[in-house]
C-alpha cells in the first residue's frame, strides 16, 4: 500500500518515455542493448538525471518512484519479477515498490507485472498489460495491481478490492470489463482460474506453469507462449505462433488458429482446428484427456473431427 511516509524518487518529465521501471529493460535479452541499455539516463527529465537501472532498482528495494508528467509504454513491465536472464528466480520479489505518474500512460501499463502497484492520475491507453484497477488507496489515482498477484494471494483481495464489473470468487478472477489487456495471468504458478469475457491481446498465459484460463473471444499473437504448465483456452480465434516455445501444459483455441503454430515448441500439447504445424511438431491420436477437453467447451459428435493434437 502506498503511504505518503514511503521512501521514494522522483523525476519530472517533460515529454512521455517508454520502458520506465520496465525490469527488462525493453527485452534486453533479444535487443543487446540496441533499443536501451540500463545504464542510459531516462531522457526529457527535469532537474535528475536518473538512469532506467536507477528506477528499477530503487523499486526492487521497495521504495516508490513518483512520476510528475505523462509517461510512455510499457511502464512496469515485468514489475516485481526476480528476473532469472540476471540470475533470479523467475518468481516475486518479496518487496517492491510502486510507480505513481502524475499524468497519462501510455499502451502496454505492466506487462508481465508480478508485484508492487501501479497509480495514475490521468488516463490509462489500451491495450493493459497484466494488471487490473482496484480500489485505490491514494485520492485522485487510478491503482492497478497484477492479476497473477492477485490469484497467487487471494486473501488479499479484500484490501484490494476488484472494481465492477470485474470480481475475484471462489478462487475464480472474472474480468468482464471487455478491457483488451496482453500477457494475461503471465508466470501464474497456482491453481487457480480467470475468465475473460471479451478479447485478450499478446501472450495470454505466457510462462504459466500452473492454472486455467479461459478466454470467451479472441486472442492475438502468441498465446501460451513459453507455456510451462496450466491450460490456455480460446473460444474464439487465436493469431499467428500459438503455442510458441512451449514447454508444459495444454492450450486449446475452439476457433481458427492462424499460422506458425507450435514453432519452437518442445512439450506440451495444442489441441485445435487441423492444421500445419511447425516441424517437429506433428499431430497425434487424439486422446481420451482431448474428447473431455472438447466437450467440456461443447464439441461433440462429428464436431471433433475438426480437430487435432498437436505435439513434438
Amino acid at each position: 500500500m502506498y503511504s505518503a511516509w514511503c521512501i521514494f524518487m522522483e523525476l519530472k518529465l517533460a515529454s512521455p518515455q517508454d520502458c520506465i521501471g520496465d525490469f527488462t529493460y525493453n527485452f534486453i535479452w533479444q535487443q543487446r542493448g540496441t533499443k536501451l541499455k540500463p545504464t542510459d539516463t531516462i531522457p526529457s527529465q527535469l532537474g535528475t538525471s536518473y538512469s532506467y537501472e536507477a528506477v528499477v532498482e530503487a523499486l526492487k528495494r521497495g521504495e516508490d518512484v513518483h512520476i510528475k508528467g505523462d509517461v510512455g509504454t510499457r511502464l512496469g513491465s515485468s514489475l516485481g519479477v526476480d528476473l532469472i536472464f540476471f540470475g533470479g528466480t523467475g518468481k516475486e520479489l518479496p518487496e517492491v515498490g510502486s510507480l505513481i505518474v502524475d499524468g497519462n500512460a501510455g499502451a502496454h501499463l505492466g506487462m508481465s507485472m508480478l508485484a508492487g502497484a501501479l497509480y495514475v492520475k490521468g488516463e490509462v491507453a489500451e491495450p493493459l498489460g497484466n494488471v487490473v484497477q482496484v480500489r485505490s488507496d491514494l485520492e485522485g489515482y487510478k491503482k492497478f495491481v497484477s492479476i497473477t498477484w492477485l490469484v497467487h494471494h487471494p486473501e488479499e483481495h479484500q484490501e484490494h478490492k476488484l472494481l465492477k464489473p470485474n470480481e475475484f470468487k471462489d478462487g475464480e478472477l472474472m474480468l468482464a470489463d471487455r478491457i483488451v489487456r496482453d500477457t494475461v495471468a503471465a508466470r501464474c504458478r497456482k491453481e487457480a482460474t480467470v475468465q475473460v469475457k471479451g478479447d485478450v491481446g499478446l501472450s495470454v498465459g505466457i510462462l504459466m506453469r500452473r492454472g486455467l484460463i479461459v478466454v470467451e473471444g479472441n486472442a492475438g499473437m502468441n498465446a501460451a507462449a513459453l507455456l510451462n504448465g496450466g491450460t490456455v483456452v480460446v473460444l474464439g480465434n487465436a493469431a499467428e505462433f500459438l503455442g510458441v516455445e512451449m514447454k508444459k501444459g495444454i492450450a486449446f483455441v475452439k476457433g481458427n488458429a492462424r499460422g506458425y503454430v507450435g514453432a519452437q515448441m518442445t512439450g506440451g500439447r495444442i489441441i485445435c482446428r487441423r492444421t500445419k504445424p511447425i516441424p517437429p511438431v506433428k499431430e497425434t491420436k487424439l486422446e481420451k484427456e482431448d474428447f473431455a477437453l472438447l466437450g467440456r467447451f461443447g464439441l461433440s459428435g462429428l464436431l471433433i473431427l475438426n480437430y487435432g493434437r498437436y505435439e513434438v
